[in-house]
């Protein structure tokens, strides 16, 4: 190979610099993406049902997988959201929060219910005096709890427990795929079964309890969560299933529709909720696609939903699509996949398109909705001139960041004071916060908070039995190994390693 060969940039590198640069490969590519110079329309404030959010930029629900066994904030909880609130975001959206025990994606998922309600209490208190101590006393971020169910992807004791909707041959093999195909082999048994109508019935009551927690606490909105292939939004998909869920439209929507109309209601408070409009999966398993082209929206049912949604007094829905569990490109491009996830399929300037198109498509439709847009991470420093460009066309009402927050916790701030964001700062699109879910860690930001995550990554990675196996695959056989001089218990290690790549 020749020097030259060997300095070409891998695939999907990214080279990014100036907009001219992002105009002239969305060119290339026939990815249509706007920027504009000037981001100040970005600190313009954004009414929200009779509150103000203070400008244009949020933090999405990233979830940091750090609460304790009680579901109670952690250390680390409270020092990200400390962060976020200090970073200067208009709209702070916490992440993922169980409304039941068995409904946690992981032992350690916050979860929301009287044993817990103090600690979040202390959470949401400290994240707004640092917001205020940050960014001047004025300012008042508008909080969201995000109440969810995991479905199929529950684990709340280590172990997969998955409450499904439906039998799906795509899904059931609980890995990543692209493109989506039923040779996988299913994790599930025949016989297992699916979640009842009257399981589904009761949690109404768990999410009502939830919210009525959160209101009580200092949330200013609750979010019913309906996206990224857990149980409200896979129901959604669920043409086949029999029963009050399943089937027609009306049915599939029924547990969101009716638990938003349930909290406002009874509590009177504000609900929105982050919404899944595309799944990217084949008919009929998939929600939102062609019926004869998966890798086509059809946002028909989607539209229709949001109307209802307005009907029922939701007056904001954080857009996002696809599934990060099967395939995560197609909601957030990345540039490096997670260990045995599949590579970048697509440029990932592509997929940043996609996101643009169809939530600009949604915002058109309803121009009174506060829409906040999902894909920017990816652009790193471009994201500020993107989302601005959007939100002056019409195509978003927010612009929000979920890795890039975890990166980058105080980019509201620099975007509204400094007009542009720090290339230093940004995330890179490694994939590295995602591997440590993948790996059962706390999660944050590898490469910009190495203090805190590198060592928990590394940890992670050296318990992986095959990151193992490949870096022992990997041993120099060295004749005098120095590794084995420098071990204080005197190991022999190439003979360990011998050994332990024969299973022994």
């Amino acid at each position: 190979m020749s020097t030259q060969a060997a300095a070409q940039p891998r695939q999907w590198e990214f080279q990014l610099r100036t907009i001219e640069d992002l105009r002239d490969l969305g060119r290339r590519l026939g990815a249509n993406v706007e920027a504009l110079e000037d981001v100040s329309i970005l600190a313009q404030p954004v009414a929200f049902d009779g509150l103000t959010i203070p400008n244009s930029l949020s933090v999405h629900a990233m979830e940091g997988c750090d609460g304790d066994a009680l579901g109670r904030p952690s250390k680390l909880t409270v020092r990200r959201y400390e962060r976020f609130g200090a970073g200067g975001v208009g709209l702070l959206w916490a992440e993922a929060i169980a409304v039941v025990p068995e409904a946690r994606a992981n032992p350690r998922q916050l979860w929301l219910h009287a044993g817990s309600k103090d600690a979040f209490a202390e959470m949401v208190r400290r994240a707004r005096a640092k917001a205020a101590e940050a960014n001047g006393k004025d300012h008042r971020p508008i909080m969201v709890a995000q109440l969810t169910h995991s479905g199929r992807y529950s684990k709340p004791d280590g172990v997969a427990r998955p409450i499904i909707g439906q039998r799906d041959p795509y899904r059931d093999c609980l890995v990543p795929q692209w493109p989506p195909h039923t040779k996988g082999k299913s994790k599930l048994p025949d016989d297992y079964p699916l979640v009842t109508d009257e399981y589904l019935d009761r949690l109404q009551d768990a999410y009502a309890e939830a919210a009525r927690i959160a209101f009580e606490i200092g949330f200013d909105a609750v979010d019913i969560k309906a996206c990224h292939g857990y149980l409200i939004n896979e129901l959604l998909a669920c043409r086949n299933r029999p029963g009050k869920y399943g089937g027609s439209f009306e049915n599939r929507t029924r547990l969101l529709v009716e638990t938003v109309e349930r909290v406002r209601s009874e509590l009177g408070g504000k609900v929105v909720t982050r919404l899944g409009i595309y799944d990217a999966i084949p008919y009929p398993y998939g929600w939102a696609v062609d019926e004869n082209d998966y890798t086509q929206p059809d946002l028909t049912e989607p539209k229709k939903l949001i109307g209802l949604l307005q009907d029922h007094g939701v007056r904001l829905i954080d857009i996002t699509i696809a599934n990060p569990y099967y395939n995560p490109h197609v909601g957030r491009p990345f540039n490096e996949p997670i260990v045995g996830g599949y590579p970048e399929p697509e440029h990932p300037l592509t997929g940043v398109a996609r996101l643009v198109n169809v939530t600009g498509q949604m915002q058109k439709a309803y121009p009174d909705m506060a829409l906040v847009g999902t894909g920017y991470s990816w652009l790193r420093t471009l994201m500020a001139n993107v989302g601005a460009a959007n939100k002056a066309a019409g195509r978003v009402t927010i612009v929000g960041g979920g890795r890039m927050a975890f990166a980058y916790p105080d980019f509201a701030r620099d975007i509204v004071r400094k007009g542009k964001m720090d290339p230093e700062k940004v995330c890179i699109g490694c994939s590295a916060c995602t591997q440590i879910m993948r790996d059962a860690g706390r999660t944050g930001c590898v490469v910009r908070d190495n203090a805190v995550y590198g060592p928990i990554f590394r940890h992670g990675r050296m318990s992986d039995r095959d990151n193992l196996l490949r870096l022992a695959a990997d041993c120099r056989k060295c004749q005098e190994p120095t590794c084995q001089l420098a071990c204080p218990a005197g190991i022999e290690i190439p003979r360990f390693i011998d050994l332990f790549l024969d299973g022994k």
